[in-house]
């Protein structure tokens, strides 16, 4: 039996969804990797596994959790300041673990990730997520407008202005307060 995810927001690219592993629920900070809603840390990291669709490739297990916590840190630092060169050197740190290496398939040319220590997979894989949105869009990798929240998006919105994690949650929590605001100043 799979846990469900307490997350607010889940679907985001690996990358932003190991950093949304962190969230405020009720007022209060909450992580998925430190025995949040009654799961222990490693049943946190399956869970997490399983909402990014990693379940069936890596383990949930405390190397693996320790190395996805020392990601989780460097992509924190790295989208909070993309020009922190000590960020940059934490996810090269965790690059090394890991190598793309090319392939012939059925269908032709492909790709496949290759790991000395498959502890490091899901690391190793977040990183490189992040690189790719850095190589397709780093515009629209975004922090929720909200300053009660610190989650953190890809905007696929056409016209790129997407501001909120949540429409139902932190948008609409924004626009009751300027109406309120409003309400209040007549």
């Amino acid at each position: 039996m799979t846990t469900a995810d307490p997350r607010p927001l889940t679907g985001e690219p690996i990358a932003l969804d190991l950093l949304n592993t962190r969230w405020m629920h009720e007022g209060e900070p909450a992580d998925l990797f430190a025995g949040a809603f009654g799961l222990s840390r490693v049943e946190g990291l399956a869970v997490w596994l399983e909402s990014a669709g990693l379940a069936d490739r890596f383990r949930a297990d405390a190397p693996t959790l320790v190395h996805l916590m020392t990601a989780r840190e460097a992509l924190a630092r790295a989208v909070a300041d993309p020009a922190d060169e000590s960020a940059r050197a934490l996810i090269d740190a965790v690059l090394e673990h890991g190598r793309i290496r090319a392939t012939l398939t059925a269908e032709g040319p492909g790709e496949r990730a290759e790991f000395a220590d498959p502890a490091w997979g899901p690391a190793w894989t977040a990183a490189r997520d992040y690189l790719d949105l850095l190589g397709s869009a780093p515009d629209r990798i975004r922090k929720c407008a909200s300053e009660t929240c610190v989650l953190h998006f890809h905007d696929t919105s056409r016209n790129g202005t997407r501001r909120w994690c949540s429409m139902s949650a932190c948008g609409n929590r924004a626009k009751a307060s300027r109406h309120y605001a409003r309400t209040r100043e007549r």
